[in-house]
């Protein structure tokens, strides 16, 4: 173990990606340790991809890439526009409450970051804010893309957890919620000090009507593939591939902003991401398969138990190593790393598999606007001009809703369980 360790921190500190890095290390372990187990890494790489929930990933992949090209995001923005532009910091606003509607679509973090920032991040500059200021409460806003259903990362998680998609959906729209009122609360604040420009905004019936129509059926997608899911309407992987379908539907034929070459675009780009993933889960579940041949989870479950410490501190103490992992870790591994190694512990503590996800989910979101990985701050960077260490700081503030959501639903399980237990019996 000690190997294996060691070997993937040493390879991780190289550069070496992190799929890379799981596939040597874990070769490395087989050929010191047990050479005559080595015929079996083929096997172990190909049963890591041979799932049926699998199918859904490239599919919720695909039909967020096509909804990126679709050109939704100023249809979104602007419907955001009707709620908040004209309170203090207006663009501040609308650009929590696109992030919040832009997640449930695209599933994606760094998605919302390059489509949400592409539009508001210069505009808010030409309206009098600081880049600090635009730059940050985008990236720290699009945290609630991997949170708010339907999500990636849930499916990953689903998949090693082998828990219900439905229930992890449910219970992470609560939490992904809240991140988002909670910061619109902390913008108005800032706002309210700094002085910053309220919108205007035509509120007559037709403006109205007229926006409405427009955005209506970019806002209601993610209802449509949740209710799917939750209601036992489809599965997760047939909800996924209706809601490609949903999304060329209205790309190419309502909105007009689809073509063949776009769609070949896409389905490049969505093939591209899709495999890239996918390497990683293979390659990860041969690491996790001598964990388990190690029996790490159950020492792991066992050592905690034992600590002589209340249940909260061992929660607090999971919930700073996920924090922790997560600024050097992309989310997917971190996932498929954490997932059997603390799941186990967290259930003899009376921690639900729903509530694990939350909290692991909610928790690795801050990675990505945290560096030195930071990935939305990389792209936030490409945008502005800003340095991701300025960026980092602008976000702050508003990092703290992320804080304060993982904290409660790490005590509180209505956070979580409450939707799940009303509407999936």
């Amino acid at each position: 173990m000690t190997v294996l360790l060691i070997s993937l921190v040493f390879l991780l500190i190289l550069g070496v990606p992190i799929a890379y890095s799981l596939g040597l290390s874990s070769f490395l372990y087989f050929f010191l340790n047990h050479p005559e187990l080595i015929s079996v890494i083929p096997q172990r790489l190909y049963a890591g991809m041979d799932a049926y929930l699998m199918i859904a990933l490239p599919l919720f992949i695909t039909m967020g890439c096509l909804m990126n090209v679709s050109g939704i995001t100023q249809r979104l923005i602007d419907f955001s526009m009707l709620f908040v532009g004209r309170c203090r910091g207006g663009l501040g606003l609308v650009n929590i409450v696109a992030s919040m509607v832009f997640g449930g679509i695209s599933g994606s973090s760094v998605s919302d970051t390059a489509s949400v920032g592409a539009v508001l991040i210069p505009e808010m500059e030409k309206k009098g804010y600081t880049k600090e200021f635009s730059s940050g409460i985008t990236v720290a806003s699009s945290t609630m893309g991997m949170i708010i259903p339907p999500s990636i990362p849930v499916v990953i998680y689903a998949l090693v957890a082998e828990a219900s998609v439905g229930k992890l959906f449910l219970g992470t729209a609560i939490p992904g919620f809240m991140i988002g009122f909670l910061m619109i609360g902390i913008t108005l604040a800032i706002s309210l000090l700094k002085k910053y420009p309220r919108e205007e905004v035509d509120l007559s019936p037709r403006e109205i009507g007229i926006t409405v129509r427009r955005s209506i059926l970019a806002v209601i997608m993610p209802l449509f593939i949740i209710g799917a899911v939750v209601f036992g309407i489809a599965t997760a992987t047939e909800s996924a591939a209706i809601g490609v379908l949903y999304a060329l539907v209205i790309g190419a034929l309502v909105f007009r902003t689809l073509n063949l070459k776009g769609i070949f675009h896409v389905m490049r780009r969505a093939i591209i991401t899709s495999a890239s993933v996918m390497i990683i889960i293979a390659l990860s579940k041969i690491y996790i398969w001598i964990l388990a041949l190690e029996h790490v989870p159950q020492m792991v479950a066992l050592y905690i138990t034992s600590l002589d410490v209340p249940v909260f501190v061992v929660v607090l103490f999971v919930d700073v190593i996920i924090l922790f992992i997560g600024t050097f870790i992309d989310v997917s591994p971190a996932i498929l790393l954490l997932t059997p190694v603390f799941l186990p512990t967290m259930q003899t503590l009376g921690i639900d598999a729903i509530q694990f996800g939350a909290i692991l989910i909610t928790g690795l979101a801050l990675g990505l606007v945290t560096p030195p990985v930071g990935m939305c701050l990389n792209v936030a960077s490409a945008i502005s001009g800003l340095g991701i260490g300025k960026i980092f700081k602008g976000a702050l503030p508003f990092l703290l809703a992320n804080i304060i959501t993982l904290i409660l639903i790490s005590f509180v399980k209505p956070f979580t369980l409450w939707l799940p237990e009303l509407l999936m019996k």
